[in-house]
């Protein structure tokens, strides 16, 4: 189960951020009309997410440092989730910006409740992946394998010929 949470949520964020990583001026934007960070803010953060969405995909989809990758995916998730929630209570109609370059839409072409369900969706993945990270196909298996101790020696002080008993 930890494998397909991990690879769901690794290929959905490699996906969206390399859709977005060579259009950093529409990253930037999209994050700017959920009007919840300052003006200055958004273009580091905007700039900044598409490569962390791929490098924490590539990590998830690899399983390296599941746990720590996992815990991040899903707080991406968690901040989409508050983002995604706050335009729809404020009643800003955007395109989520998630697979594409977010731009003002009319209100009957936002998807919120489908976009909230999906994130949830990955957020879960993520918290199971984080919860359980050992599974199959990871490279955490090979970095983290349990080493084992040769079998010691006995004393070298003590005679292994021992006279038989008369």
């Amino acid at each position: 189960m930890t494998l397909g949470a991990r690879l769901v949520l690794g290929v959905v964020l490699m996906v969206a951020g390399l859709l977005k990583v060579t259009r950093l001026d529409a990253s930037i934007q999209s994050v700017r009309l959920y009007q919840i960070l300052p003006w200055d803010v958004t273009a580091a953060v905007g700039s900044a997410l598409p490569i962390i969405e791929i490098a924490v995909g590539l990590l998830l989809v690899t399983g390296t440092f599941v746990r720590v990758s996992a815990v991040v995916g899903s707080l991406l998730m968690l901040a989409f989730i508050i983002g995604i929630s706050s335009v729809w209570a404020r009643g800003i109609n955007i395109d989520c910006g998630c697979f594409s370059p977010g731009a003002e839409v009319d209100a009957s072409q936002t998807q919120y409740p489908l976009e909230l369900l999906r994130d949830t969706g990955l957020l879960l993945c993520g918290a199971w992946a984080a919860w359980r990270p050992r599974s199959p196909f990871a490279v955490d298996n090979w970095l983290f394998a349990p080493v084992t101790e040769p079998a010691e020696d006995p004393d070298p002080t003590i005679a292994d010929d021992k006279e038989p008993a008369r």
